[in-house]
């Protein structure tokens, strides 16, 4: 991509799009991502499902590193100390071919080494999601824990998501924790607030 082309979609005029280039922007109507228990399907993916209910085909991208010792931030989240070996996975998510989020997840490495779900996006249970993941490896994940803040995208965000450099997103930091209480993967979320409108569902139970 040339500093022209960067500089064009900083300003909100071009758009890239993950494999496939840039692209004159078009407006855009905005997907409604719930954040919800019901989302954890008992099969496939979430972030699809999530997708499907608004009409959209929902699909992703990803690179994955493993053995990547662990900033100071992500291991207080892990419950895990400094340096240690996680399993780090960045996700560009995908709405119709278009960029509508974007995370990068991290798993303590010895929780999953030796498995055939050390990859998140590998093996057997690849794209499965965390609880699915974890349950085949006899974790049981029992709650999710998330912290969003609004915040100014960066510049490498903004490219990767087609928006105006500094453009509104929510910075989501999630956590799932397993039934004994072990955190056992993090991720910071970023949604773009000129592509999605985030809903939270809350369930409520009756005595």
């Amino acid at each position: 991509m040339t500093s022209e082309q960067v500089l064009l979609i900083s300003q909100g005029v071009l758009e890239g799009r993950a494999g496939s280039g840039t692209y004159v922007a078009e407006p855009r109507q905005r997907v409604r991502v719930v954040r919800s228990s019901a989302r954890e399907q008992p099969e496939g993916s979430p972030f699809r499902a999530d997708m499907k209910a608004v009409g959209r085909q929902g699909d992703w991208e990803s690179r994955t590193d493993a053995k990547v010792p662990v900033p100071a931030e992500i291991a207080a989240r892990l419950g895990i100390a400094e340096g240690e070996l996680c399993v780090r996975t960045a996700y560009e998510f995908l709405a119709d071919g278009r960029p509508v989020q974007l995370s990068t997840s991290w798993e303590p490495y010895d929780l999953t080494a030796g498995t055939l779900v050390v990859l998140p996006e590998g093996g057997p249970h690849a794209g499965a999601g965390v609880v699915n993941r974890m349950a085949a490896i006899g974790i049981t994940v029992s709650h999710a824990v998330e912290q969003p803040e609004p915040r100014q995208a960066t510049a490498e965000e903004a490219s990767l998501l087609g928006i105006q450099k500094a453009a509104l997103v929510t910075h989501i930091r999630r956590t799932y924790y397993s039934d004994q209480g072990r955190p056992v993967e993090t991720a910071d979320i970023v949604v773009p607030a000129a592509h999605c409108e985030i809903v939270y569902e809350i369930p409520i139970s009756r005595a």
